[in-house]
């Protein structure tokens, strides 16, 4: 449900955002070579939402919408899913 006419990522969550904003609104959620993998429609206000619930982890969005929380290091993560 990415769009600009959503609510900021601190906003409070209402029925319809959760079932389409991150964590709970993910279909599927899997463990790739020590990556999270959140399959979604995921946008930059589920990934700050991410990166609030894993600190010093590297969270990025893939080519299908859905999120990637690649462990800590230095630089941005690649997706797995590109």
């Amino acid at each position: 449900m990415p769009g600009p006419d959503l609510p900021p990522a601190a906003a409070p969550m209402t029925a319809e955002a959760l079932l389409s904003r991150w964590p709970t609104g993910a279909q599927k959620a899997e463990l790739v070579h020590g990556v999270l993998i959140f399959v979604g429609d995921f946008d930059e206000r589920d990934v700050e939402t991410v990166r609030r619930t894993y600190p010093g982890r590297r969270p990025v969005l893939n080519a299908h919408g859905g999120l990637e929380v690649h462990p800590a290091g230095a630089g941005d993560p690649t997706p797995l899913l590109a």
